[in-house]
């Protein structure tokens, strides 16, 4: 445990945030996952708007800095990719 006053503020905000970053990029997964699931039945519809959702999601957590912007716009670009598949099909 640290002894230094600035380090234990530092610690709390540690805590803090790795809570909330938990939180943000659990609910990516889900959004992705939901994007998937559309893709898997085959509804092109479905898929498109969730996949609008997911990367309105991406880009707000790329903002936020929970995730790095390359690292969002190639979550983007794969959903992207498997939801154009499926309407091409």
């Amino acid at each position: 445990m640290a002894n230094i006053k600035s380090q234990i503020k530092r610690n709390r905000q540690n805590v803090k945030r790795h809570d909330r970053n938990t939180t943000v990029r659990s609910a990516l997964k889900t959004s992705t996952k939901k994007v998937h699931a559309a893709v898997g039945e085959g509804d092109a519809e479905a898929a498109v708007a969730r996949q609008r959702e997911a990367a309105r999601a991406l880009d707000k957590a790329a903002s936020k800095g929970v995730l790095h912007k390359r690292t969002a716009a190639r979550k983007k670009s794969r959903l992207a990719k498997a939801v154009n598949r499926t309407s091409a099909a």
